[in-house]
């Protein structure tokens, strides 16, 4: 059996509450301080939420209220390939106020 080369290691759990929500793109935590292989974002919210991979320039993804979007961009991929969401993106959201909580959960190789 081969020797492990990396492990699944997890970056702090991101959120931010719907009541906070404005209509404008704001920022869903800290940027991604590893390369991201592996991200989940669950809603618990009553709104649907667009969710921007740019810092807010652009919207890229709508999570329908109380779905979720779960993103392996390393499946299928070999151990050394450098395929992941960059260190140092920072994901933003935007959406009416409502209630419910949105959260950005990430996993990465150590």
């Amino acid at each position: 059996m081969p020797a492990v080369k990396s492990k699944l290691a997890f970056e702090a759990l991101r959120s931010r509450a719907a009541s906070t929500f404005t209509g404008s793109y704001q920022t869903l935590g800290a940027v991604m301080a590893n390369p991201i292989r592996i991200f989940k974002i669950t809603s618990t919210c009553s709104v649907d939420v667009t969710v921007s991979f740019d810092g807010g320039t652009t919207d890229h993804e709508i999570i329908p209220a109380g779905g979720f979007l779960l993103m392996d961009v390393t499946s299928d991929r070999v151990w050394d390939c450098e395929f992941a969401l960059a260190k140092g993106v920072q994901v933003s959201v935007k959406a009416a106020a409502g209630t419910g909580t949105i959260y950005l959960s990430t996993y990465y190789a150590a």
